[in-house]
């Protein structure tokens, strides 16, 4: 009897230590590119409405300075509030007009915050009223599972589970992409525009 408990304890032992070795998940890398060249600014994400939320909540920001939005292209999960507070040294008056979320914040001073949750998947098209130079782009996936690919069109998707998904790309300006994409797949994940 005292061999059978201990042959059991080995073996939850390995099984364990198997389980341990084995990752459930890791970083997808890649890269975009439009013909020849890098594209940065590129929103890209995998088909998951039910994978988990984050474990680590982040405040979303899209701020105003110098009379510009910072950044110019953010993705979010839906259901995310983006903070949209004026730190420039003029009013400014945030809204959006078709597709994804409609709003008009109004205008507002330096120094004042408001908020917008972004409660449906699609493409906002953000825009000043009284600058007219400004323009960005939130992009609301339902999905955890994106990145933005950055001045070098390089992107990492963060603790993607194993398993096989349908990823999206988009770009302002061009089409959308789609394809498949799985954790087997040895090589990075190469979004092209001709």
């Amino acid at each position: 009897m005292h061999q059978i408990r201990a042959a059991a304890l080995l073996l939850a032992l390995t099984a364990m230590t198997l389980r341990a070795a084995v990752p459930e998940s890791s970083d997808l890398h890649g890269t975009a590119r439009a013909g020849t060249h890098s594209a940065p600014n590129v929103v890209v994400w995998l088909d998951a409405p039910n994978a988990a939320p984050s474990a680590t909540r982040r405040t979303v920001v899209l701020d105003q300075r110098n009379l510009d939005f910072w950044p110019k292209v953010l993705v979010v999960r839906v259901g995310t509030t983006v903070d949209f507070p004026n730190n420039d040294r003029v009013f400014h008056n945030v809204f959006s007009f078709r597709d994804g979320k409609i709003f008009d914040l109004g205008m507002y001073p330096v120094g004042a915050l408001k908020h917008v949750t972004f409660d449906r998947a699609g493409l906002s098209r953000i825009f000043c009223n009284i600058h007219p130079g400004m323009a960005a782009y939130v992009m609301a996936v339902d999905s955890a599972l994106f990145a933005v690919s950055d001045q070098s069109g390089a992107f990492t998707i963060a603790e993607v589970p194993l398993g096989a998904y349908q990823y999206h790309a988009w770009r302002a300006g061009a089409a959308q992409l789609a394809g498949r994409w799985s954790s087997t797949d040895a090589a990075p994940l190469t979004i092209a525009w001709p």
